[in-house]
């Protein structure tokens, strides 16, 4: 059975996604395949990505089941009427678990979303799993169940609630990996803090031990071989998937080859770090949802003249920035750098 799974992109989403990690990946007749979103229009943007991967599974002959899964988001009546239609055409299931009020009116008309106000979202993807997968027998995941539903519906005076807030300011403070760029690596890194955080769970004062040994907990994430400041263990792990990634992540300007990141920022590290590993490449250019963009190359090209045609911009011929007024963010890198690319394209016609 193949499950597509849509969660938010805070502690009580990831926390849903932790739980289904533990039920499905543990068994070998259940492919779990992973999504996030913030409210708003990117839930429709990775819907789609969703019905997409099903159709793309039975074009290449699959004849599994499957499930479309979405915890801690709510759908408007127009976007579950759609996913709806889709699903039926695609022949898959849907279940939502949601504790959001806002739903109520769309979960008024479809049998397949479970609203529940009075919990959170982990703590209702949890009891489902309970009863239809047969997970946590043991009950090894119900305290950290607990500690994520205190906070989340603000229950203050659970004895876990203060736990729970640092938890949370862990999950939102978790910013090391653009989740647009590589989003299964954004969501290890989040699965990998709840983990560590239940891992805390029992242990004296664990709030204040938690918070204590973040930075460390970090660190022991981005590691690879030799030991260094958490910055620049990032930004070695970072510019390692950069690497790995650097056809998908190609553009060109003028002839010349280029790297294009979006909102990775730490320009200066990153940037030389990628072109000095990466030689073949002539610049990097990081770009952010306001179309703000920085450039760095390694005296293979003046980035300054470049950054000043496409962006009236400038600055050093190895390092300088711009803004595409025109730039129109979404929430799917190939749109993103197809929108770059034609817009280079127009500027050096």
């Amino acid at each position: 059975m193949n499950i597509y799974h849509l969660s938010h992109i805070d502690l009580d989403g990831y926390g849903c996604q932790y739980l289904a990690h533990k039920c499905f990946n543990e068994q070998h007749n259940y492919k779990l395949s992973s999504y996030n979103a913030n409210y708003g229009p990117e839930v429709k943007a990775r819907l789609e990505e969703i019905i997409t991967a099903i159709k793309r599974e039975k074009f290449l002959g699959s004849n599994k089941k499957n499930i479309i899964l979405i915890t801690d988001l709510n759908l408007t009546t127009k976007e579950a009427r759609w996913l709806e239609i889709e699903a039926i055409e695609v022949g898959a299931k849907i279940q939502l678990l949601d504790h959001h009020s806002s739903g109520e009116k769309t979960a008024q008309k479809y049998i397949w979303y479970m609203l529940d106000t009075t919990r959170s979202a982990t703590l209702i993807t949890y009891d489902w799993l309970k009863k239809h997968y047969d997970f946590d027998k043991e009950g090894e995941y119900t305290q950290i169940v607990k500690a994520i539903n205190a906070i989340d519906i603000w229950i203050n005076e659970d004895e876990l609630f203060e736990f729970g807030k640092v938890g949370l300011g862990m999950i939102s403070g978790a910013r090391e990996i653009n989740r647009t760029l590589f989003p299964a690596e954004d969501r290890a890194l989040k699965l990998s803090l709840i983990h560590a955080m239940k891992e805390h769970l029992g242990k004296e004062n664990a709030h204040i031990l938690l918070d204590n040994n973040l930075h460390q907990i970090k660190k022991a994430f981005f590691k690879q071989k030799e030991d260094n400041t958490k910055d620049n263990l990032v930004a070695l792990y970072v510019t390692k998937l950069l690497s790995l990634d650097k056809q998908r992540l190609t553009i060109d300007y003028r002839g010349y080859k280029g790297l294009l990141g979006y909102s990775l920022g730490n320009t200066s590290i990153l940037g030389n770090t990628f072109l000095v590993e990466n030689p073949d490449y002539d610049f990097y250019m990081d770009l952010n949802f306001r179309g703000n963009f920085s450039l760095r190359s390694n005296n293979k090209l003046d980035v300054a003249k470049m950054a000043d045609e496409i962006g009236n911009g400038g600055g050093h011929p190895n390092a300088s920035g711009g803004k595409i007024k025109e730039y129109k963010d979404s929430f799917v890198y190939s749109d993103i750098k197809k929108f770059v690319q034609d817009y280079i394209d127009e500027k050096t016609a």
